[in-house]
């Protein structure tokens, strides 16, 4: 309990936060939360999100302050103009450790996995998202189609297609999405109802491969990947201490010196490949 005093005592802001958790869950944070920011993120999200203490600990293990903080979700021009929130929404990269997937899975192993587990991929996207179907069909012309995943945020009060990536983006995936936000937009969305998001859950992603395709697409999209193991703590947390290194490096330098400084270049360009491996 004086622990707790002397964590909280001049952090007013976080007193209705502290009131609407548990005190499993505020000791759980408290104890494995290295910094205040760390500890704010975690308590937004637990009221936000309403985790179960189960689900608190989750998180904490699969490092999510860690990969958000490095990765942040990226994000078309159209999604951040038409659903400004969507940022605090999505993720960058999502863990999927539930599904037990063998070593040579495929994109059918996949997709039935996330059904099967169908509440624990919703926990793990966010608690506004409802499930609308499974291989959800779509017509256009003479043709029959298939979307993997169809959600719907109630938040963002939009229809969202997830499609599932075995492999490595490629830039390509992103013209098959847009047509199939174009039929949810012209033949599913209701009237009420806002553009549709795309979602592509990928393996593995390019960082700049994803940045490039990104910045022209026409639709409201954002790649993400998945893990499928539980990440290594120690690693994130090393990274993420070099992150804020070269932040407050950055910070203290004019600014003339932080864009020439060989030095700052270099820290870039580690923590650019970080990034890449995380």
């Amino acid at each position: 309990m004086m622990q707790f005093y002397e964590t909280y005592r001049d952090k007013p802001k976080l007193a209705t936060l502290l009131r609407e958790l548990s005190w499993s869950h505020n000791l759980a944070i408290m104890s494995r939360s290295k910094r205040d920011e760390e500890r704010e993120f975690y308590l937004r999200l637990a009221c936000r999100e309403r985790w179960s203490f189960r689900a608190l600990l989750r998180q904490l293990a699969g490092s999510l302050f860690e990969r958000v903080a490095l990765s942040p979700a990226k994000l078309s021009p159209p999604l951040r103009e038409l659903h400004p929130d969507a940022a605090s929404v999505f993720k960058d990269s999502y863990l999927v450790e539930f599904l037990n997937l063998s070593k040579d899975y495929g994109e059918a192993d996949l997709h039935r996995g996330l059904v099967e587990q169908l509440k624990n991929f919703l926990i793990e996207f966010g608690r506004d998202f409802c499930f609308v179907g499974s291989h959800y069909p779509i017509q256009v012309g003479g043709r029959d189609f298939e979307i993997d995943l169809l959600l719907f945020h109630r938040g963002l009060n939009c229809l969202v297609d997830v499609e599932l990536k075995t492999t490595e983006f490629q830039p390509e995936h992103l013209g098959k999405l847009e047509f199939y936000l174009e039929a949810l937009d012209r033949d599913v969305k209701k009237p009420h109802e806002r553009p549709s998001i795309g979602v592509l859950l990928c393996a593995t992603k390019d960082y700049e491969v994803v940045e490039y395709a990104l910045s022209r697409a026409a639709s409201p999209a954002l790649v993400a990947d998945y893990q499928t193991r539980l990440p290594d703590k120690k690693l994130l947390q090393a990274k993420l201490h070099e992150f804020y290194e070269l932040a407050q490096a950055r910070a203290a330098l004019p600014v003339a010196d932080a864009v020439v400084s060989p030095v700052a270049k270099s820290k870039r360009k580690r923590v650019k490949q970080s990034r890449r491996s995380t």
